[in-house]
């Protein structure tokens, strides 16, 4: 390990190589942070000071993480459950959900079920997931360990498998039924214990979370403005689904107001019918890049 790298005082954070690298970048971009690469591919520097940064592959985060060579990481929850790594969860982005299932080709079931008695090969990346429901299960299942596009196993080389899905379509297409799901799991930001024992550093590290937080906030939300007749507007602001309450103001020369409100993104089709059918006029929507309470 590199010693005077570990005495630098910066905290040294694993981003996510593969499938989940986008959607950090995103997030962190979208927080003020950017992520350069250049020619150092895998030590990109971050724009965010105070921090070091390198690639790796999700389960090598954790690795990492768990040995103590980084301080901060994002990695599925799967694989933190897989490793047994003895992490902190700081924040659940929500990004790139999945979840870890059981599935086997519909012959081999009874019922939509697997039947008890049964000897079974079962393949998966999953080994310790794997092997802890088995233990559950009415059945015997030897597991194999599989490196990778684990769905092709069944029916030739394993009867059932226990992989991650997002919508189900790779095992729908390879002739797949989930029987069981194991867990749920999306990118999440990781910490080791050790890296929030120091003051000055815990302050640091929750700046980032607030910052990233903030962002996972406002993409919840839109900010609606519209102006009402001060007749219609006990009507209006009785129905807005706003954080706390919204922002008034009278407008000039008028006997109305502007009135501004982060609404959920999910209820706005309804909110805006709803408003307007009640004397709101004018509305604009726009787009809160980060959102602090």
């Amino acid at each position: 390990m590199d010693e005077t790298h570990r005495q630098s005082g910066a905290i040294r954070i694993g981003l996510p190589k593969g499938r989940m690298e986008a959607g950090v970048r995103a997030l962190l971009g979208d927080a003020g942070i950017d992520v350069r690469t250049g020619g150092r591919n895998y030590r990109p520097e971050l724009s965010w000071p105070g921090f070091s940064a390198k690639l790796l592959k999700p389960q090598n985060v954790v690795k990492m993480l768990d040995a103590g060579s980084r301080d901060l990481g994002f990695a599925g929850a799967d694989w933190v459950a897989e490793l047994g790594a003895d992490l902190v969860e700081l924040l659940d982005t929500g990004l790139d959900p999945v979840r870890v299932v059981a599935a086997a080709p519909e012959a081999l079931l009874n019922g939509g079920s697997l039947s008890a008695g049964q000897s079974l090969v079962l393949a998966t990346e999953y080994v310790r997931l794997a092997e802890r429901w088995t233990r559950e299960q009415p059945f015997d299942a030897a597991v194999v360990r599989s490196y990778g596009a684990t769905e092709v196993f069944p029916p030739e080389d394993a009867d059932l498998i226990i992989d991650n899905t997002a919508t189900g379509a790779t095992l729908r297409g390879n002739g797949l039924v989930i029987v069981d799901t194991l867990m749920s799991s999306s990118t999440r930001l990781y910490a080791n214990p050790a890296a929030l024992g120091d003051s000055a550093r815990r302050a640091a590290i929750d700046d980032l979370v607030l910052l990233l937080t903030s962002v996972l906030e406002a993409r919840q939300r839109v900010m609606l403005e519209l102006n009402v007749a001060e007749d219609d507007f006990d009507a209006v602001v009785s129905i807005l689904p706003c954080m706390r309450e919204p922002t008034v103001s009278r407008l000039h020369g008028e006997r109305a107001y502007a009135v501004r409100a982060a609404v959920p993104r999910a209820e706005l089709p309804a909110l805006l019918l709803k408003v307007k059918a009640r004397g709101g006029t004018d509305l604009v929507v726009s787009e809160p890049q980060q959102i602090v309470q």
